[in-house]
């Protein structure tokens, strides 16, 4: 398994996602059709399938199928996902449709899994971010805990993750507000601080260093509960989203 991220608009990323054996691609997110196709053309790959909304790309690789969660009205959408659904590409991968819901209803985030001894990845799109997550614009705090530190934080440690946007440095100086004594959130923000200035994006992270660095994440832990003046995880995620809304960093 190999994947390219795919830099769009201002802050937007598209994922490439090729299997090697079979140069078969699924393309994530195609904000910019475009420009993912001259990617795919650029590695000599044939896109069989993508995820979200485009109808640029349906015109560009005619017969294409289009992938998106049921609840949620994807543009172009060909084939309609539910949770649990599964999914091949080529010879190698499989992929999981799961339901994480509350950016919007039906946001699926999609997990892969390629060949033994291959990391997996999952791609969270606007649901979990790295060192955040999206905004309650169609859910519930309840519905947040469930997709965050349920549903992705079940998945195995080393799961890369590939999210929508690039807004680790933000999200992470706004988590060192919420857990000041984290070392791992500064030396991840000096990274990441580091990468952007060298141009270069600051994905993938890892399940394991977001429930390291992810105040999202974190808040099955009742020191941060504490810190924050709650008592229950979810009351926690409800308040950091409420203080991350407010926040002018």
């Amino acid at each position: 398994m190999k994947i390219f991220e795919v830099p769009c608009l201002e802050d937007n990323y598209s994922y490439l996602v090729i299997d090697e054996s079979t140069k078969e691609a699924a393309v994530v997110d195609p904000v910019d059709a475009e420009k993912v196709f001259d990617v795919a053309n650029q590695h000599g790959v044939v896109l069989k399938d993508h995820a979200g909304g485009n109808d640029k790309i349906k015109q560009l690789v005619p017969g294409i199928k289009v992938y998106g969660g049921s609840l949620d009205n994807v543009r172009g959408c060909t084939h309609q996902l539910q949770n649990g659904d599964t999914l091949s590409l080529g010879s190698h991968l499989n992929i999981l449709a799961l339901h994480t819901p509350c950016h919007t209803k039906g946001h699926i985030s999609y997990y892969i899994t390629g060949k033994d001894g291959e990391d997996p990845a999952v791609f969270t799109g606007d649901t979990l971010f790295i060192a955040g997550c999206g905004k309650f614009f169609e859910g519930t705090a309840e519905q947040m805990y469930q997709s965050l530190c349920v549903t992705l934080g079940s998945l195995p440690k080393p799961t890369r993750v590939y999210c929508g946007h690039e807004y680790t440095v933000k999200n992470l100086q706004f988590a060192s507000t919420v857990e000041p004594k984290n070392a791992r959130i500064q030396q991840k923000l000096a990274w990441a601080n580091g990468q952007r200035k060298a141009g270069l994006p600051t994905i993938p992270s890892t399940i394991e260093e977001e429930m390291e660095t992810n105040p999202f994440m974190r808040v099955d832990l009742p020191e941060l509960q504490g810190s924050i003046g709650c008592q229950s995880p979810v009351e926690a995620l409800r308040e950091i989203r409420q203080m991350k809304d407010n926040w002018r960093g």
